[in-house]
């Protein structure tokens, strides 16, 4: 069961340090008299960070107060807000701190063509069901009006974005703290779009520390400059931790070593690599020797049973209850599978071990005509209010799985260190932590299975993929199905013997001869380019499992 989502999570609170409030306010706010907009400033710690900013470029108390505006839905927390600033002997004004709903705000103000000359803040995240109604439609007609469509995965942060950029004034800056998400989920494909075409510039700061004690969620700081139609690229910067902002505390970025930006909806994960890189990667996205993925295969989510305790046992379970003769073999963890080859020895070997191996798979019968050792285990579950959960009072039956198949193939969906397409000769079927893969158009599935280890696939794996804050890269079926495979000349590799060397742990012995025969031979590349594709995945590889 699903616990009660606590006050903070419902309001997207989670407080900025210190460190990174000092730095959004002093890149930001360029002059002593600059209108600065908090969108959503909980206690004010950012609008604090604001009013000394200001106070740096040599503005006075009274200048303080006229240039700070701050929007917080929460009543006691805009009051901390206001101790904040009086605390600096920054006066109050009437109109300094908005209590209420920052989208209809942005709406009046936009109305009343106010626009400001920095926006600074940490935008809550709020998921699209615990998003209020009223704010949520406001907020999703404020994306509609420049061609941004929302939809049931939109998260608050996106929409307090987009209309935090048009509150900027045309030469204004924006500083936001947001979740890296924006680099690389779908959701915000249409976003990336929009914020490369309305920023001149962008600059992307990264930790490799995660910054929110207890929370697996990683930020990054956004910051974009208007100027007009000018449009001169994008930048990356990585740092340790937060305490290594205080380098940039007076930086003006360097425009050396802006990319230029693609407007497209493109993840952007690949801006931290290098420019030739990136050239790379865009020639041969569509190379004619290459084939796509969902050419060849179907990939498909695994079982979601909505309680793997209740359905997927050890074979000590299945002989306690007696269900020996109502079950399926099935991987449940992408730890019980390894190597290409899934083979009919190695679930042995995970039932051996006790691993959760078995399927329960009953008749689709009424529960009176059930045989009686499933009528006594299915009993015992409802005793434990399993059937109440929401996947299992969805079905007719709760106790019935849908779509229960072998495929022909498995294809890791959490990934640590590369991704694989593994050989299902074992005839199981997998959980939802494990992909399912189907033929298409009669190509083997070893070819694809050997097709799938090279340092092309690796590298657009990383890109195309997703990454959180573990460190973990996440591949979705429509994702999986858009990666590039050389194909040819995958029929002459030893699928045991690259098995074997994958088993053992020697993934770059086996790119040392998939990428000579798949790449070089097979697709007509260059070593040096092979090589270089192998730096690539490497590179953002170790990026993401660096993540702390």
């Amino acid at each position: 069961m699903k616990p009660i989502a606590t006050y903070q999570k419902l309001r997207g609170g989670y407080y900025t340090p210190k460190p990174i409030a000092d730095f959004l306010g002093r890149w930001a706010i360029q002059a002593s008299v600059a209108e600065v907009l908090e969108p959503s400033c909980g206690d004010g710690i950012v609008l604090q960070a604001a009013a000394e900013a200001l106070i740096e470029r040599g503005a006075g108390a009274q200048e303080v107060a006229d240039c700070l505006h701050g929007v917080e839905f929460d009543r006691q927390e805009a009051q901390k807000a206001v101790d904040r600033l009086r605390v600096l002997d920054v006066p109050s004004v009437p109109d300094q701190i908005h209590t209420g709903d920052f989208f209809t705000y942005c709406k009046s103000q936009l109305a009343n063509k106010r626009q400001f000359d920095a926006v600074i803040g940490n935008p809550p995240f709020i998921r699209y069901q615990n998003f209020p109604e009223d704010q949520r439609v406001t907020a999703f007609g404020l994306m509609a009006r420049v061609g941004l469509k929302p939809n049931r995965l939109t998260n608050s942060w996106v929409p307090f974005l987009v209309a935090s950029s048009l509150l900027l004034k045309p030469h204004g800056r924006l500083a936001m703290v947001i979740p890296a998400e924006l680099l690389q989920v779908n959701y915000a494909a249409q976003l990336r779009r929009f914020l490369s075409e309305y920023y001149s510039n962008i600059t992307l700061i990264t930790f490799k520390k995660l910054v929110f004690e207890g929370i697996q969620q990683e930020i990054v700081l956004l910051l974009g400059e208007r100027n007009g139609d000018e449009h001169t690229g994008i930048r990356t910067i990585e740092l340790d931790g937060v305490a290594d902002l205080a380098a940039y505390e007076h930086t003006e970025f360097s425009t050396d070593n802006l990319k230029p930006m693609y407007h497209s909806t493109e993840k952007w994960t690949q801006y931290f690599l290098d420019q030739p890189e990136i050239e790379l990667l865009r020639t041969l996205r569509y190379h004619p020797n290459l084939t796509t993925a969902g050419d060849v295969i179907d990939v498909d989510v695994g079982i979601v049973t909505g309680l793997n305790e209740f359905f997927v046992l050890t074979e000590q379970q299945i002989k306690q209850h007696s269900l020996e003769a109502h079950t399926q073999p099935i991987v449940g963890r992408s730890g019980h599978i390894q190597g290409v080859i899934f083979a009919e020895s190695d679930w042995a070997n995970n039932v051996e071990k006790q691993l959760p191996a078995f399927l329960l798979a009953f008749p689709d019968l009424p529960f009176d005509r059930l045989p009686k050792p499933v009528q006594d285990y299915v009993a015992s579950g409802e005793q434990r209010q399993f059937h109440t959960g929401y996947k299992c009072r969805i079905r007719n039956r709760w106790y019935i799985l849908p779509s229960i198949w072998a495929p022909d193939a498995f294809m890791l969906r959490q990934i640590h260190h590369y991704p694989r397409i593994i050989v299902n000769q074992a005839q199981a079927t997998s959980t939802d932590t494990i992909h399912r893969v189907r033929l298409r158009n009669g190509t083997k599935v070893e070819v694809i299975a050997l097709g799938f280890l090279n340092s092309l696939t690796f590298a657009f794996s990383e890109v195309i993929g997703r990454s959180y804050g573990g460190g973990v890269l996440e591949l979705e079926p429509n994702e999986a199905e858009l990666l590039p495979l050389p194909l040819k000349g995958a029929d002459q590799l030893d699928l045991d013997h690259i098995n074997q060397l994958l088993l053992s742990n020697q993934i770059d012995a086996v790119l040392d001869i998939t990428d000579r025969v798949l790449l070089v031979d097979g697709a007509g590349l260059t070593m040096k380019e092979a090589m270089s594709l192998r730096g690539i995945w490497k590179k953002l590889r170790d990026r993401r499992v660096n993540r702390k």
